[in-house]
């Protein structure tokens, strides 16, 4: 019997459903503007199909490597040079919509940030394993992980991105915590980060915007609320049943970014509560499959590496449906699987095949201790 037969084939069938909801909702969501734009309706479903197809490949292909081989010191220090270097290369690159967000090679493009979030995933699970029950050492431990880990939320800032950094903070203290940091050091940075977060938020006009949008969306409604109000709106409408499937009318030049960071308030509209609920239970699903190989892996780098995997997907969701549907302001975070950018799909994705991987250790292992626990029964009865 080979290591193959135990892959998770629910987590693998979960992430199919939301890519292929995501395709569906990508195509309704862009086809006008598509239209409009580039004289052909599915010009954006093409581009992010083809972000699928390389996502994919990428997924079948790592749930087939040992998870193992990522914490080799030259494989995590590389990579994470590579991370840097990279975003250092968009920093100095011609903006794009007055960001750096994006490396641009003719038609294509990459997102750096994408690629910092799984390298660093993969630095922290390997620096826990290796410091084992130092965690708590300050200056052998903490200050090294903080510092690199500080550079790639400096660069990503810079972009300037603020959406991304907070999810990597907020990922990367919950896999300190699962490590056994002191929740002493966690006051101490909150406290730490406090004056950082009033300049970055209340001290830049559009952030603090934001913010006001956020408290009273009614005070400006057709300018700094009028993202928020439209998405309500597309979701409300929905009801329970929905418009159906490219009956939606907000994403007809209404509401901004119907196809990347307000897809789901799309959905809503056009699938009704049946729809997001749907949406809302498969990354449940996800959430609970990715947690159940990290509590399930072998040794701690796979349990580190499978929970900020599953973490950074399923904390990028919670902030994206918050933001549509009013309980926090607009950070910027794409929906995975879902949401139209093929940077991000193509790393969800092969982050989801290194949790392929770890959960199909895991079950290995369990196989292994099931058969060797029945050969031992089975040698206690032909003893007696």
């Amino acid at each position: 019997m080979t290591k193959r037969f135990f892959s998770d084939q629910i987590l693998l069938a979960v992430t199919v459903a939301l890519v292929f909801l995501g395709l569906l909702m990508v195509y309704s969501s862009s086809a006008a503007l598509a239209e409009e734009r580039y004289g052909n309706s599915a010009a954006l479903f093409w581009r992010q199909l083809a972000g699928a197809v390389l996502g994919f490949s990428a997924m079948l292909l790592l749930m087939r490597v040992d998870y193992h081989r990522w914490r080799h010191p030259a494989v995590v220090f590389l990579g994470i040079f590579l991370a840097v270097a990279l975003l250092v290369v968009a920093l100095l690159a011609a903006p794009h919509q007055q960001t750096h967000r994006w490396l641009r090679w003719g038609p294509l493009s990459f997102q750096p940030s994408e690629f910092a979030k799984l390298m660093l995933m993969i630095f922290l699970a390997y620096w826990l394993e290796k410091r084992g029950q130092e965690v708590n050492a300050l200056v052998r431990t903490l200050l090294p992980a903080l510092v690199l880990v500080g550079v790639v939320l400096g660069l990503i800032l810079k972009e300037p991105d603020l959406g991304t950094p907070v999810t990597i903070a907020l990922v990367s203290a919950a896999v300190f915590y699962l490590a056994g940091l002191r929740l002493r050091y966690f006051a101490y940075l909150f406290l730490g980060s406090l004056p950082a977060l009033y300049l970055l938020i209340l001290r830049v006009p559009y952030r603090r915007n934001r913010v006001l949008a956020f408290l009273d969306p009614y005070a400006d409604p057709q300018g700094t609320g009028f993202q928020i109000i439209q998405s309500m709106i597309a979701v409300g409408t929905g009801g329970v049943t929905g418009l159906g499937l490219m009956n939606g009318k907000q994403k007809l030049f209404f509401l901004p970014a119907p196809y990347t960071d307000f897809i789901f308030a799309v959905t809503a509209e056009e699938l009704g509560l049946w729809g997001a609920c749907l949406v809302l239970v498969l990354f449940g699903i996800y959430f609970w499959r990715g947690w159940r190989a990290s509590l399930h892996a072998p040794d701690e780098f796979g349990r580190y590496l499978a929970a900020g995997l599953t973490l950074m997907i399923a904390c990028q969701a919670l902030i994206n449906l918050s933001v549509v549907l009013g309980l926090v302001p607009p950070k910027g975070i794409p929906l995975p699987f879902l949401s139209y950018g093929g940077s991000s799909l193509v790393f969800s994705l092969a982050a989801t095949g290194i949790l392929l991987n770890i959960s199909r250790h895991a079950a290995w292992g369990r196989k292994i201790q099931s058969l060797e626990m029945q050969e031992a029964g089975v040698r206690r009865q032909e003893s007696e």
